[in-house]
């Protein structure tokens, strides 16, 4: 005796949607946005920055340095000793050659601190060094 399969009538099949392919672009996208955003770099402290009528928007990928009102160096949320400027400053400008320097020195921090990092920095090779300031008249 021979057994039989019965075959199948196009009634009895159910077509399934595969969602593997699909979740695997979603995952690829997911994956390249995250790669490509451009992550808003800070120094690492609040700055109560002076005002100015020239204030201009600077380039995003420059090296930002922070002077706080207690006169502390900070360089990508680091305190940074003032002899060591020279040094953080050559490594960060060593990862991108072509960014500048923007020096957010708040309203109450010590002139001379900030001319010492200028120097600092100028000594490291950048030429291009920015204040910050809020732009706004005084």
């Amino acid at each position: 005796m021979r057994h039989q399969v019965p075959y199948l009538s196009s009634d009895d099949n159910e077509t399934a949607i595969d969602m593997t392919p699909m979740l695997d672009v979603v995952f690829i996208m997911l994956i390249f946005f995250i790669v490509t955003t451009s992550f808003v770099k800070e120094a690492g402290v609040d700055i109560n920055r002076p005002r100015a009528e020239s204030a201009v928007t600077q380039n995003k990928n420059s090296i930002l340095i922070a002077i706080t009102h207690s006169n502390d160096i900070w360089i990508n949320q680091h305190q940074v000793d003032p002899r060591a400027v020279r040094r953080n400053v050559e490594r960060l400008k060593a990862d991108s050659p072509k960014s500048g320097v923007i020096i957010q020195a708040d309203e109450d921090s010590k002139t001379g601190l900030l001319v010492k990092v200028m120097d600092q920095v100028k000594l490291a090779g950048v030429e291009n060094i920015a204040i910050a300031a809020h732009k706004g008249s005084l």
